[in-house]
């Protein structure tokens, strides 16, 4: 049944294929680079290699076929969209919730579909100096495209862009003008949000934000521009972000490039445009904590290796020398810990990342032998004081845990798969209190779910969490996303999850004292997941 499924899938795919013509391959192309690695995109001929590489990496599947739906609707084959089961009005109200094409490249499509072939003209005129040299001809999308490729165009650079549509036509730069001022509403929104008059300095010189999910509202807004949350009752005092709250709102802040330039004045005051040193000899080590199997009243973590498994590759794929350790109670977990602390391999290492499986509670995670260690002691191994060869270096922590025994409730409801789910919860027991991250540079905190409340966990599949970090670190890392809007699509692909009875939701939060971007260097190999 499966198999015909798969081929009737197929099938609707390849009559959608053979609907579009050579221009449609080409808006769609343009339209994917969101989605799809752009040297990919330049051997790519026709829909159907588009379609099959969605499909590869589980963006499209026989169950979610919004994204095909989303990209028809912007190229305007809305008569294609019934072979999917999709008609105008219904992309259209699921555009806010779904959609994967971002504002600039909808803006970018708006303006290569509004030249004039006279506007087109004087625009490759002007811009000759920066364009294939052998081409003379070139449609709105050639010639966007070709800026890019040359560094001349991005999200955060219109301004050549933007010049040459003043010259050309007015009401195209008028279309680049309400982008921008749409980014700027967004952002003044963001800092309103979250940003209220309750705000505290925190001691590593951020803000503090509020808690903005409480329970009852687990709706998630889709783009990475929209507001940062806030982390306090996990671990205390660290810059948060997502589009999701938290645990509590304090001592922590939105843009955390903005909060190291207030105070200080030397060389790094202007640290918010460099980038972590990411590309040494050796990335560095992944310490890869899997808690399973528990003494106690604790039950077993069914499906945990499936998580370990899927990290070690990952991260693997992405340079670092995985180190697991399977079952450790409180003590091992200390004495690993200890051991790393002091090693010398940190001094030729870009980075140290820090995975922990295993049951929790509020701002603690637990040994094998039902010990609670504070997360807070778990970072502080690793503070610039403690190891100081990891001073000034990226320190990414990411804690598959659960902070409590609530259950965050849902807006939507799905009732067609199986139920597997466990939690990661503690047994019983009464929140502990609340310590605090070390004041320190450098860190990044993500965790599973905010405090107070369960994170789920698949015996077959392994954790929502988890699985939604190494797919989004598979797809962003070769497009060269930062860590922090990674962990923002983490955030909305969990958040747009939940079990058959659409009871039980999930939102993760990040939080960090990152004074740089930390971007990975895109591996020479495929992902894992495309490596045969």
């Amino acid at each position: 049944m499966y198999e015909a499924d798969s081929l009737q899938f197929r099938q609707k795919l390849l009559n959608i294929a053979g609907g579009l013509g050579k221009g449609d391959v080409e808006d769609l192309k343009f339209l994917c680079k969101d989605l799809i690695p752009f040297g990919k995109l330049e051997v790519m001929t026709s829909a159907r290699e588009v379609f099959e590489f969605l499909i590869s990496n589980d963006v499209v599947n026989q169950e979610d076929t919004f994204v095909i739906a989303e990209l028809l609707y912007r190229i305007h084959q809305i008569c294609l969209l019934p072979q999917i089961g999709y008609n105008k009005e219904m992309v259209q109200g699921n555009l806010h919730l779904k959609g994967q094409v971002s504002e600039f490249r909808q803006m970018l499509y708006e303006l290569s579909e509004d030249f004039t072939e006279d506007g087109l003209t004087s625009a490759v005129f002007l811009l000759k100096d920066h364009l294939p040299k052998r081409q003379s001809r070139m449609s709105g999308i050639e010639l966007l495209t070709a800026l890019e490729k040359k560094d001349l165009l991005s999200e955060n650079n219109l301004t050549l862009l933007e010049d040459v549509c003043k010259k050309v036509s007015p009401d195209l730069q008028k279309k680049i003008i309400t982008y921008k001022l749409k980014r700027v509403s967004l952002s003044v929104q963001e800092s309103k949000e979250t940003v209220p008059s309750s705000v505290r300095r925190s001691p590593l010189g951020g803000a503090s934000l509020p808690t903005a999910i409480q329970e009852g509202s687990t709706q998630c807004t889709t783009k990475s521009s929209d507001s940062y949350g806030s982390l306090r009752q996990h671990t205390g005092h660290v810059h948060s972000l997502g589009s999701n709250p938290g645990v509590k709102a304090e001592d922590s802040v939105g843009h955390s490039e903005q909060s190291f330039s207030l105070g200080e004045q030397d060389d790094e005051s202007k640290i918010a445009t460099k980038k972590y040193k990411m590309d040494g000899l050796r990335k560095g080590y992944c310490l890869l904590f899997n808690n399973e199997n528990f003494e106690g009243p604790l039950g077993q973590r069914k499906g945990s290796q499936i998580d370990a498994k899927e990290l070690e590759r990952v991260f693997k794929w992405l340079g670092f020398e995985v180190e697991t350790y399977d079952n450790q109670t409180s003590t091992e977990i200390h004495q690993h810990l200890q051991k790393w602390q002091s090693s010398e391999d940190w001094k030729d290492s870009d980075c140290l990342v820090c995975c922990i499986l295993s049951h929790g509670k509020s701002g603690e995670i637990y040994g094998t032998d039902a010990q609670l260690i504070p997360i807070r002691t778990i970072m502080s191994y690793f503070t610039a004081k403690q190891c100081p060869l990891l001073a000034r270096k990226p320190k990414l922590f990411f804690i598959q845990a659960c902070q409590g025994e609530k259950t965050q409730k849902a807006v939507f409801l799905d009732v067609d798969t199986d139920d597997h789910l466990g939690s990661d919860a503690q047994s019983a027991g009464l929140p502990s209190p609340q310590p605090s991250i070390p004041e320190e540079a450098d860190f990044l905190l993500g965790m599973a779910t905010v405090d107070g409340y369960l994170s789920y966990r698949h015996t077959r599949e392994g954790t929502w969490y988890i699985q939604a970090l190494c797919t989004k670190l598979k797809q962003l890392v070769p497009r060269g996303e930062d860590i922090l809007s990674i962990l923002t699509e983490v955030n909305k692909d969990v958040s747009y999850r939940a079990d058959p009875q659409g009871e039980k939701k999930q939102m993760p939060q990040p939080a960090f004292t990152l004074r740089k971007k930390l971007i990975f260097p895109v591996p020479k190999d495929p992902p894992p997941s495309q490596q045969p």
